[in-house]
Formats: C-alpha cells, structure tokens, sequence
C-alpha cells in the first residue's frame, strides 16, 4: 500500500471518527436532555465533552492536514471547485463546532452542580442547550455536503 493511500484510508476514517463521534454524543445529550433527569444529564453531558476531547477534535485537527496533503499529492489546487467548496463547509461547520464546544463545557458544569446540590436544571442550561442543539443542525448538514462532494468529487 503506497502513502497516498494510506493517508486517504486515515483521512476517511478521522471523518467518520469526527461526524460519527459528533452525531452520536448529540443524539445521546438531545435525548437526555428530553427526559429532564438531572443525574443522567450530567453522566451523558460529561461524557459528551470527553468524547469531544478524545476523539472529535484529534480528528477536526487531522482532516484539514490531511485533507491538503491528499489534495497536493493528487495534484489538486485549492481553485478546484468541490475542493474549495468543502473547505468553506468545512469551516463553516467549525464555526459552528466551537461555540459548541463552550456550550457544552457549560452545559456539563451545570448539570454537575445541579446534580451535587440536588436542585433542578437552571433555566440558564435550558437556553444553552437549546443554543447547542440549534448550532449543531447547519454543523451536520455541512458536513454531509462535504462526505458527498469528498466521494463524488463533482466538476
């Protein structure tokens, strides 16, 4: 197996480590959050931000480095239409992703002292994680974009 290929095997990968981990821990703190208990919010809200740290932003950070470097080696610029185009939806999507990020550090903080103090969800939480939830939809749907145009690679 030459470079080339393994560094697109590592590229696809990281996007499925980065989207899959991203949808996964959303549905789980969506779903969560709708059941209103205080003790499973927390659980799943800290575990979100550690599947984050883990293995989502290793990848946010691999997918642009070798996302360049596949596209130089497959002879590519950065005028190539699907090129240019997934790079803007990709830093779109991050964009969004970052205010995310604080959000859920946030979220997690809350629903920690909440838990500790036995006292309900803030109203505050409600209204991050409604923010949290309404930043994630354009996210995903760029990224969807992306996987078609990475796999199609349209004129």
């Amino acid at each position: 197996m030459n470079t080339y290929l393994i560094v697109k095997w590592l590229h696809i990968v990281s996007s499925v480590v980065l989207v899959g981990t991203g949808f996964g821990t959303a549905f789980y703190l969506f779903f969560c959050n709708r059941s209103g208990k205080v003790e499973a919010i927390a659980e799943v809200s800290r575990l979100v931000v550690r599947a984050d740290t883990w293995f989502t932003t290793p990848a946010v950070i691999f997918q642009p480095l070798s996302g360049l470097w596949l596209m130089h080696a497959g002879g590519w610029t950065l005028g190539t239409g699907w090129i240019a185009a997934s790079i803007a939806l990709y830093l779109f999507a991050g964009a969004c992703w970052l205010p995310v990020v604080w959000l859920q550090l946030r979220l997690r903080d809350m629903a920690a002292a909440a838990r500790s103090s036995r006292r309900p969800l803030p109203d505050r939480y409600w209204r991050y994680a409604r923010r949290w939830e309404i930043l994630g939809y354009p996210a995903f749907a760029a990224m969807v974009v992306v996987f078609y145009l990475m796999v199609n690679k349209p004129v």
